[in-house]
């Protein structure tokens, strides 16, 4: 190694221990004029010496040249969520659940840590240097952000212990703002005159996905670990406690608070603590995480469809403030549904502006004894959905108005109807009603649906309200003379809208199904009529019997299945937009698709438990599903075929017991291969 290459070596060595001890442990070495001599030290040798610079140098943390959109990035092991709980009940629940399921009587190891209200991210190094960082995204795949990451001061470009290191290590954690960077980063947007952000998790996700990195760069942002993903090359502790340790030593944050816990009443105890210091943290947590400590008994446990079982978030009471209901408007959803909500005099609420809260029904109104000018307690649920949960009677006025529910539609003046044994009120008008009619097109156009980007719910209110759509066809029929009508819709605007609309026509048969609004019918259920009957004209044919046949379809869902195709209009409307002139369309059928001889999944009802190697949950409940098989989450009766990938778990043992067949991945992976 020549002298200058050593050289720039030992200053970035320095410069990474003095970064660690000034971000990550707050102890500064040294003072900040000698940091800032030493980096333009090893500046002016890069300069020098260009082909010597890497990524992981200290003097690319101040961002660069702006990106023109993030990349996607698939998780190798899928960033899972976490159930919640909110009581002392429901964590003593999950404990016996678990050790229930462990059989194991005595009291478990579990390893406590806060839940902090950031943006989770995963890390990959390679040799310990960071070559990758991306958002959670859906947790099967995220966004690539390394760039943007690579500014973060507390997270370490390189690794320290050399050689010790695994070869492939992924970390796990949270991008977060402190409380007083949060302030600091809002005073400064006041001063400029730029927007101010709400809370800090927003400003933390806003800086995160800044396309330019120089403006990430100057946002404070900082980050905690709390666990591991893909891992190669080295063994490391079978207790999650002292893997957070290890990584600490190799130079990851990791907070301070976090704690071993053995039994249920020294979990308890740690909720107690942290609750009681929570406002004196100086950065926002809404809780803490109870995770089982043992990687082999996490094994054991395994996972369910969305979340780990060995883990759970229990959450801190929801915040509660006071505030005035200055009215209640109605409001007509997709489905004719009216429902209350209340306008109120703005309050801040765990980090968010409340102004309005859902109200849901005229019992929800009689219960609380709400009266327009009553001052209401007000929070959010799970700190995240406003909600009225009292009436402090005692500060009511004597102007106090009673809620007045409406006895015709708010929207059309159509008749409402409270179907027998529900408290909700409908319009009776359908597509008639104009805000049924925007509800229904902006369901229509969404993402899962047949997601035309770009075709916003402003645009669609201005569709409607100039009588340019009536039904999800006239979609397909507007042109750029119609689209440049609308308030803030150009020339080029109007075009991209018309590629988007061209586009979208190529569809898939579920998301078609689940674009038309029927009642009921989520994306699942949407995939599940569409492999059992393949085509549409099958399932326009089935009746109850049949409908309910299948797996997670009950008996309102057949019926509100069969009364949607038994309607002229909107048989009528699907008939327009698979028509020629519009020409909405998907690939063949399974029915076709099943005649393939060596097609063993077609018709079957099939379940995926374990940890899958060779593709994701999602790769292979699609791939399955393309080969016509239904895919459900939970084994029962009907359930055909159990597909086990590693760490299977109860689902393994139920198909057991009801003598389901069952297929590893590799058998799997050959079959659709073949």
């Amino acid at each position: 190694m020549e002298q200058i290459e050593q050289h720039i070596q030992q200053l970035r060595e320095q410069l990474r221990h003095w970064e660690y001890l000034y971000y990550v442990e707050n102890a500064p070495e040294v003072p900040d004029i000698e940091y800032d001599r030493v980096i333009a030290q090893l500046r002016e040798l890069e300069e020098k010496r260009p082909d010597l610079l890497t990524t992981d140098s200290s003097t690319q943390r101040v961002g660069g040249m702006a990106q023109s959109s993030f990349s996607k990035v698939r998780h190798e092991i899928p960033m899972l969520s976490l159930d919640n709980i909110f009581e002392k009940t429901g964590f003593l629940a999950f404990d016996k659940r678990v050790r229930d399921k462990l059989k194991h009587n005595d009291d478990l190891t579990y390893c406590c840590e806060l839940k902090l209200d950031g943006l989770a991210i995963s890390l990959l190094y390679e040799q310990g240097k960071l070559v990758q960082a991306a958002t959670r995204g859906d947790g099967t795949t995220g966004e690539d952000i390394t760039s943007n990451v690579r500014t973060i001061r507390t997270i370490p470009l390189h690794l320290k212990a050399g050689d010790n290191l695994p070869y492939l290590l992924e970390i796990r954690g949270e991008v977060f703002m402190s409380e007083s960077g949060f302030l600091q980063l809002n005073a400064t947007a006041k001063q400029e005159r730029s927007k101010l952000f709400a809370n800090p998790r927003n400003a933390a996700s806003g800086s995160l996905r800044q396309l330019d990195t120089t403006i990430t760069a100057k946002r404070p942002l900082t980050f905690f670990c709390y666990g591991i993903g893909l891992l190669e090359g080295k063994q490391l502790p079978n207790s999650h406690w002292a893997r957070l340790q290890k990584l600490k030593s190799w130079g990851i944050p990791v907070n301070d608070r976090i704690r071993l816990c053995t039994g249920s009443e020294q979990v308890l105890e740690y909720y107690r603590q942290i609750h009681e210091m929570r406002p004196s943290l100086g950065f926002d947590i809404d809780g803490i995480v109870v995770k089982v400590d043992s990687l082999k008994l996490q094994q054991q446990l395994g996972f369910l469809a969305r979340a780990p079982r060995w883990a759970i978030a229990y959450k801190f009471p929801a915040q509660e403030k006071l505030t005035q209901l200055h009215d209640v408007e109605f409001q007509v959803g997709r489905a004719g549904t009216v429902t209350p909500v209340a306008r109120l005099k703005p309050v801040p609420i765990s980090g968010a502006i409340v102004s309005n809260a859902n109200l849901h029904n005229l019992d929800e109104i009689q219960r609380l004894g709400l009266m327009i000018g009553d001052t209401v307690i007000v929070r959010r649920a799970g700190d995240v959905i406003p909600q009225i949960v009292g009436v402090v009677a005692t500060q009511r006025p004597k102007n106090a108005l009673p809620v007045e529910f409406p006895k015709h539609c708010p929207v059309c003046g159509s008749d409402l109807e409270r179907v027998k044994g529900q408290v909700v009120l409908r319009c009776t008008a359908g597509l008639v009603c104009c805000a049924q009619r925007k509800e229904a097109l902006k369901h229509f156009v969404s993402r899962p649906a047949m997601n035309i980007d770009g075709m916003g719910d402003k645009i669609i209110d201005q569709l409607v309200e100039y009588k340019l759509v009536h039904t999800p066809a006239d979609l397909f029929r507007l042109n750029k003379e119609m689209l440049i009508q609308l308030n803030r819709i150009g020339q080029k605007s109007a075009q991209n809208l018309l590629n988007r609309l061209e586009k979208a026509k190529h569809t898939t048969f579920p998301r078609f199904l689940y674009s038309l609004g029927i009642r009921e019918v989520g994306e699942a259920t949407a995939m599940s009529l569409a492999a059992t009957y393949g085509t549409l004209d099958r399932l326009i044919a089935a009746d109850i019997k049949s409908l309910i046949s299948i797996q997670d379809i009950g008996n309102i869902v057949a019926r509100h299945v069969c009364n949607f195709f038994r309607k002229s209009h909107n048989l009528k409307v699907i008939k327009e937009l698979l028509s020629r002139d519009i020409g909405i369309h998907w690939p063949a059928p399974v029915s076709t698709i099943i005649k393939s001889d060596n097609n063993m999944f077609a018709g079957k009802t099939i379940v995926l438990t374990g940890s899958l190697n060779a593709l994701s949950r999602t790769e292979a409940k699609n791939r399955l599903m393309a080969l016509g098989a239904m895919v459900s989450n939970s084994v029962s009766a009907k359930t055909d075929l159990l597909i086990t990938g590693k760490a299977a778990g109860s689902k393994l043992t139920k198909a057991q017991q009801l003598n389901i067949q069952i297929m590893d991945e590799a058998e799997m992976m050959r079959l659709l291969t073949k």
